[in-house]
């Protein structure tokens, strides 16, 4: 077993953090949006505008998760 210099793993704590945060933004999107969407009051330029975002988001935590997946040799 060998061990991971400070850096790498400080970087992968800050990387797992920031995961969470854009995991915590999407779901709260997510709630948003189907709250204007049940009560049909919502703008849907705001509604499009969110799902926009929530996209955006889902993006991000593609690309972290990746960052944080080992690669592995086939």
């Amino acid at each position: 077993m060998t061990m991971q210099p400070p850096q790498k793993m400080e970087t992968e704590d800050v990387l797992r953090m920031k995961l969470e945060v854009l995991r915590r933004e999407h779901r709260d999107l997510d709630e948003a949006i189907r709250a204007l969407e049940d009560k049909g009051t919502g703008d849907p330029l705001t509604i499009r505008r969110f799902k926009k975002q929530k996209l955006s988001l889902k993006d991000r935590i593609a690309i972290i998760e990746d960052r944080l997946t080992p690669d592995i040799i086939a």
